[in-house]
């Protein structure tokens, strides 16, 4: 099990077409993937899971990545994170 910290720093935070964009990524791959903000669990397969985090600018989120391809979905992560989903250019 991998397990990642990683602070939201796009400037709406986990929005819809964010969250939307990290589906998409966890989806690629068949680890599971658990992300906590606040105390509050959520299925990172579930678009209704994640939206409910409601995370805004600055959060930071836990990943518990666990499965046969965790780190490759540790890495894309990060990089969809870090890219901040796409937007802000």
């Amino acid at each position: 099990m991998i397990t990642l910290q990683l602070t939201l720093i796009n400037k709406l935070g986990l929005h819809a077409r964010a969250a939307n964009r990290l589906l998409d990524v966890i989806n690629q791959f068949a680890s599971e993937v658990t992300i906590t903000h606040a105390g509050t669990k959520a299925n990172g397969k579930s678009i209704m899971s994640v939206m409910l985090l409601a995370a805004p600018f600055g959060s930071e989120l836990s990943f518990s990545i666990n499965g046969p391809d965790e780190e490759a979905a540790a890495v894309a992560i990060e990089q969809v994170i870090a890219e901040r989903f796409g937007e802000d250019k």
